[in-house]
């Protein structure tokens, strides 16, 4: 049935549908937060009322859908691998409460896939949360969505706005997003793209910096979601130096096989907190003298060490006694350049 687009925007804005508005700098919340949140949320109707009003939402319709058909768009920022039980906990316990889900995702219709008749651009916790009710003790229990026909920047600013509003939406997941859309969108033109979301251009390019962080630093801490801006755009920063950038890879993988032992073990993980301040610091560790490196034979003997590396050439000692043969020699040989080249300090041409 169709509704009135006013009523749409409202509902999808509605502060209880996944809980209150934090600042994009995530800075602690106040006594005058709920105020603040309010406005942060009108000012986000009025901004989405004119969409409305400018034709690119041009039509809404209001279904009860089977989650099972209704995909997850690409676009959005929250990542639906990482929702779990425990992250939409809180929302579950309202939908039951409340005898179904009050607040409609917003969707759209798709075409060429057999599997799905619509995919969700605003309520991704929604949509799990339904899904896994209808898994666990509720399987009649229905999606609310409201169809809605938006293009795809419409449909990117659209889940933007809603995702702000959201703190469990990390800044890697948004940065991630707004580096992809930048592309995709706005042509690569940094400032289009912060005059149609309405944010900070120097914002922006710290969330876009934010973006470029490799997997392998992602790795070293805890959980993605512990990547914040701040912290994060100074990484980014300091791997613009690509001597500085060997040591904190170098470093980032010691982190990275150090947090999987610990979880392992069960042991509490590296903070958000050391491991920036770890990789940071890992450029000064390692610009002082390197430890010899020293490549094992097969019966664990020492068959090759580095001496020295620098721009005159690499030194290295062939161990006599090792009982490595001339094959594994060449392999220990690789191996050395490698952890040369990982360290910044490998052969230049």
């Amino acid at each position: 049935m169709a509704r009135k687009q006013s009523d749409y925007l409202a509902a999808l804005l509605a502060e209880e549908a996944e809980g209150p508005a934090p600042s994009p700098s995530r800075s602690p919340v106040r006594e005058a937060a709920p105020e603040r949140a309010r406005a942060t949320t009108l000012l986000g109707r009025e901004s989405a009322l004119a969409r409305v009003a400018s034709g690119e939402v041009r039509q809404v319709t209001q279904l009860l859908l089977d989650p099972a058909r209704v995909r997850v768009w690409s676009g959005n920022a929250r990542s639906y691998a990482h929702l779990s039980e425990a992250s939409c906990r809180e929302l579950i316990d309202s939908i039951i409460a409340e005898g179904g889900q009050k607040v409609p995702a917003v969707v759209r219709r798709v075409e060429g896939d057999p599997a799905h008749d619509y995919e969700v651009i605003a309520g991704t916790r929604r949509h799990w949360s339904i899904s896994w009710l209808r898994a666990n003790s509720y399987p009649d229990l229905p999606f609310l969505a409201q169809v809605a026909q938006l293009d795809d920047e419409a449909a990117f600013r659209l889940a933007d706005l809603e995702n702000r509003a959201r703190a469990d939406v990390s800044d890697l997941e948004r940065a991630r997003n707004y580096r992809a859309a930048l592309a995709t969108h706005y042509g690569n033109h940094q400032t289009r793209m912060a005059e149609r979301l309405k944010l900070s251009k120097g914002w922006l390019s710290k969330m876009l910096k934010v973006a470029t962080l490799p997997d392998e630093v992602i790795a070293a801490f805890a959980s993605p979601a512990e990547v914040q801006l701040k912290p994060g755009y100074a990484l980014a920063q300091a791997l613009d130096d690509p001597r500085s950038a060997a040591a904190i890879l170098a470093e980032a993988r010691v982190l990275a096989a150090d947090q999987a032992f610990r979880r392992e073990q069960a042991v509490t993980l590296w903070g958000a907190a050391e491991v920036v301040r770890r990789l940071l610091a890992a450029p000064l560790v390692r610009s002082g003298p390197a430890e010899p490196w020293t490549w094992h034979g097969a019966a664990g003997r020492p068959a090759l060490t580095i001496q020295s590396a620098n721009r005159q050439g690499v030194t290295v000692r062939l161990h006599a006694g090792s009982g490595a043969s001339v094959d594994e020699l060449a392999e220990a040989l690789r191996a050395a350049l490698a952890h040369l080249e990982d360290e910044g300090r490998g052969l230049r041409p």
